[in-house]
């Protein structure tokens, strides 16, 4: 009886020491590669288009009259709050939220907005589901089950602004970037911008890091686009430079 107990423990401690080491490795990868993002500061961009900071990540905010549509949701909802009330903006006044995806630094901000209706790609609910995962046995969540979900190449009208929306899966299976107004390209975290280039989204927060790499090409041949805005690496308004090199 001993000797099994003895096996037991033996087997328990090493499974504790390797879920240690992996945890340590996975943080110290999980900063290195936060530390390099350079989201911009909150505050007004351009025309009617706001950024909220929130540690090492941008949600924006477009203005639309005496309303707003918000293009993600930020990772700690009471900086998002607080980013909101510098720039006077109340959280009831968002008609819309527009997720990129689901990823838990894109949607904590979801419950501030309880007069918005929430949209994300049809394909980004298999995140929500379980049926993709990045780390196994955990799914993405959301705190509204009211989402609504949209197509590939679909058009939505939300009070004066147009939105496009392009599935760009990879980061995650559902990833989607939005055209707002023409001019105007949200990408979330499918890419990276790199001294104003276009550059491949981080791979270590990939679900399928090749396929995120393909999918940048979706986004580099769009009529009208002057402006892109991404979640971690800032934004650029010269479109047509960023684009002009890229290849997969």
């Amino acid at each position: 009886m001993k000797k099994k107990i003895k096996i037991v423990l033996i087997i328990v401690g090493t499974l504790v020491v390797l879920f240690l080491i992996i945890g340590g490795v996975f943080f110290y990868k999980f900063n290195s590669e936060t530390k390099k993002m350079h989201p911009v500061a909150t505050g007004k961009i351009v025309d009617n288009i706001y950024a909220i900071k929130d540690d090492f990540v941008n949600m924006y905010v477009i203005k639309d009259s005496n309303q707003y549509v918000a293009i993600d949701a930020g990772k700690d909802i009471d900086v998002v709050a607080a980013e909101l009330k510098k720039l006077d903006i109340n959280p009831d006044m968002v008609i819309a939220v527009l997720l990129t995806h689901t990823d838990a630094d894109h949607v904590a901000g979801v419950p501030l907005f309880k007069n918005a209706k929430i949209y994300l790609a049809k394909e980004e609910e298999k995140m929500l589901t379980g049926e993709k995962q990045k780390i196994p046995f955990v799914s993405n969540s959301i705190s509204r089950k009211d989402y609504i979900l949209l197509e590939d190449k679909q058009t939505l009208i939300i009070g004066n602004e147009n939105s496009f929306s392009i599935l760009t899966e990879g980061h995650t299976t559902g990833s989607m970037c939005y055209q707002v107004n023409d001019k105007y390209l949200f990408t979330g975290d499918i890419l990276s911008l790199v001294d104003g280039k276009l550059g491949p989204s981080v791979k270590f927060f990939d679900l399928d890091h090749e396929m995120a790499t393909k999918s940048i090409s979706k986004i580099t041949n769009l009529p009208n686009v002057e402006y892109i805005f991404t979640a971690h690496f800032g934004y650029t308004n010269n479109y047509k430079d960023a684009v002009k090199d890229w290849k997969e």
